[in-house]
Order: C-alpha cells, then sequence, then structure tokens
C-alpha cells in the first residue's frame, strides 16, 4: 500500500515500541505498514511481561518462564500480510479447542517457550522466532524474569472509600472493582535486555501505548532501567491515548487523566507528541487535555484513528497516517490528520 503523508522527515525513523496486548498488536499493526512504505527502517517492539492468566499463565507456572502471551501477539502483527507472513500470523495465534489439557494453549506460545527451552536464551528465541515468520521488525521482553504487577486500589472497602488495597497480579489488576492509584512491580527491579536499551538510545521515536493503561503501558516505567533510557535518550516520545477509558483499570477517566497517571508514574518524563482522536475528546475535555500535554512538554495531535464500525479499536492504515505525520513533525498543537487514501 502506499500512505500519503508529511515527507518532511529527511531519513526513516528508528521506532521503539512499548506496550503489551490489543493495543501492542493494534500500534504494530500500524507502524509495520511504515516499515513497508520506508517511514521506518528499524522497528523494535518491546512488551509486557507480567500476565499471569490464561494460556501465558499455565505456562509461567509450570516452566517458571516468561508468559509468552503478549510478545506472541506482538511477533503476529509484525508479520508481512502476503502468503507467508499470514499462514504463520494464524498459526502462531491458534488457540487449541477441545476438551482435554491443551484447550485453551496457543501454538505461538509454545512455540516460544519450546525454543526458551532449547535455546536457554529469551531474546536469541524471539529473534529466531522472527526470522521463521519473516516478522518486519524485532521483538524483546521489557524484562528478562517474570514479574508479578501489584496495584493500590481504592473503593474496595465497604465504608471507607478512601481506603487502599493491595492486589496483586496482571489479571486482578485489569478486573478489579475499585480505582487504581498506582502500580509497581514485584520484583521491583528486573534484569532488562542490554538489546531493549540500546534499541531505546537509538531510536528516534519511542511510541508509548496504547493500551490497557495500568497493565501493559505504565508497567515499562516502573522498571528502573527502561525509564531511566527513556528519560534519557535523545528520540522524541510519542504517547498514544486510548479510544475509550477501560472498565476495571480506568473507568472514568477522560483522556487528561491518563497522562496525569502516566507523569505520577515517571515524574521526569517529557513527551514531544500526544496522539489522540477527537471522537474521544469532547469540548469540556479537550482545554484540559491541551493543559496536560503541555505540561509534558508537549503537542497534541488530533486525528481520526478508529475503524468506522464504532467500536473503540484502531485502524492499522488510519493510525499509521497518523503515525507518519508525527514522525514528520507535527509543529504546534495539530487538528485534522490526512485520512489516509481509501478511508473507510
Amino acid at each position: 500500500m502506499s500512505l500519503e503523508h508529511p515527507t518532511s522527515a529527511d531519513r526513516a525513523q528508528a521506532v521503539v515500541a512499548l506496550g503489551g496486548g490489543h493495543g501492542l498488536h493494534a500500534s504494530l499493526s500500524a507502524l509495520r505498514l511504515l516499515v513497508d512504505d520506508l517511514t521506518v527502517d528499524e522497528l523494535t517492539a518491546i512488551v509486557t511481561v507480567a500476565d499471569n492468566g490464561g494460556s501465558s499463565g499455565r505456562l509461567r507456572g509450570e516452566f517458571n518462564v516468561l508468559p509468552p502471551g503478549d510478545l506472541r501477539m506482538a511477533l503476529a502483527a509484525l508479520c508481512r500480510p502476503d502468503d507467508w507472513g499470514s499462514t504463520w500470523a494464524n498459526v502462531l495465534q491458534h488457540r487449541f479447542g477441545g476438551s482435554g489439557e491443551m484447550r485453551g494453549h496457543v501454538v505461538g506460545n509454545m512455540l516460544i517457550v519450546g525454543l526458551w527451552e532449547l535455546l536457554g536464551d529469551h531474546v536469541d528465541a524471539l529473534d529466531r522466532v522472527g526470522r521463521l515468520l519473516g516478522a518486519q521488525g524485532r521483538v524483546l521482553p521489557m524484562a528478562l524474569a517474570p514479574m508479578d504487577i501489584t496495584a493500590r486500589v481504592a473503593g474496595l472497602v465497604d465504608g471507607d472509600p478512601e481506603a487502599l488495597t493491595e492486589v496483586r497480579g496482571q489479571v486482578e489488576v485489569a478486573t478489579t472493582d475499585g480505582q487504581i492509584v498506582s502500580i509497581d512491580l514485584e520484583p521491583p527491579d528486573p534484569p532488562v535486555s542490554d538489546d531493549a536499551l540500546t534499541a531505546i538510545a537509538e531510536a528516534d521515536w519511542v511510541v508509548l501505548g496504547p493500551g490497557s493503561w495500568f497493565s501493559s503501558v505504565l508497567p515499562h516505567l516502573r522498571v528502573a532501567a527502561l525509564r531511566e533510557a527513556i528519560e534519557q535518550t535523545s528520540a522524541r516520545v510519542v504517547v498514544v491515548l486510548n479510544l475509550a477509558g477501560e472498565a476495571g483499570e480506568t473507568g472514568g477517566f477522560d483522556p487528561a487523566d491518563h497522562l496525569r497517571v502516566l507523569s505520577e508514574h515517571a515524574p521526569s518524563l517529557r513527551v514531544d507528541a500526544v496522539l489522540a482522536d477527537p471522537r474521544d475528546v469532547d469540548d469540556a475535555q479537550i482545554a484540559d487535555l491541551r493543559a496536560a500535554v503541555h505540561a509534558l512538554g508537549g503537542t497534541l495531535v488530533l486525528a481520526d484513528v478508529a475503524v468506522g464500525d464504532g467500536t473503540a479499536r484502531h485502524d492499522p492504515e488510519k493510525l499509521a497516517e497518523a503515525y507518519a505525520h508525527v514522525f514528520a513533525g507535527p509543529g504546534e498543537d495539530a487538528h485534522d490528520v490526512p485520512a489516509p487514501s481509501g478511508d473507510r
């Protein structure tokens, strides 16, 4: 495909995207289009590894390995849309049915864990899976040891809505009935791949979000080595806001609230651009959002990046167009990023 976008950038960009789950999958699906379009020449995903549920949680518990599910989804997003890439993406994402012990397991999860056992090296194994798939980018774990998310949550104590309760585990945090105040990780200072730190140091852009804010996006900023690398890199930082609040994590949040908790978890973080869909920002919120963006040192970019069916999902082509606009340099607060050709 060919994207119509600004071309003021004098060379292709090196981009690092951080997150996990469906949000990172959407971001990488868009960024992969910019690899095709030669706007991006190096693409690295650094993926949350704190999942404790489903197939990933079962494999993590049985083999004491990193949960592979978010890593698998990132690899699938980087597959080319040709027959080879599409076939392997489908194989990677295939979930077993039936009624036995294999029910619910995912082929890609087992492939990744099998290579970890054979090679004894998380990064080497993921690189080999990427080569098998023909992935247009590299996938790295956020840390090299399994970890748990812990959250301080208000509203779980009857009669005392301000009392804080500790909730432990990614699934438990993502589905809490209370209001999350902050998160941390256990262990608090996990080992980090040198490759991940190098990718951040050498990037032109670092992308944070979209995704589950407290269980996929913010965990990267609670890993000291990653947070310091992001704060110290010469790369510019773009934050991509979600299309809607997420029940159990950010229910009741407005767009500015997302940036507030981002700043609370990484007070020294400076942001160059914040990307939001105008349909998620009403007239009463726009001034607060713009002020929150400016407080982080950035500019606000409003762009139609949602699929056309009314659901809160990012459209890869629209998001790719918005990324290309941001990477080319939006200047002052920007609005109405041109939609890609063939807009749906």
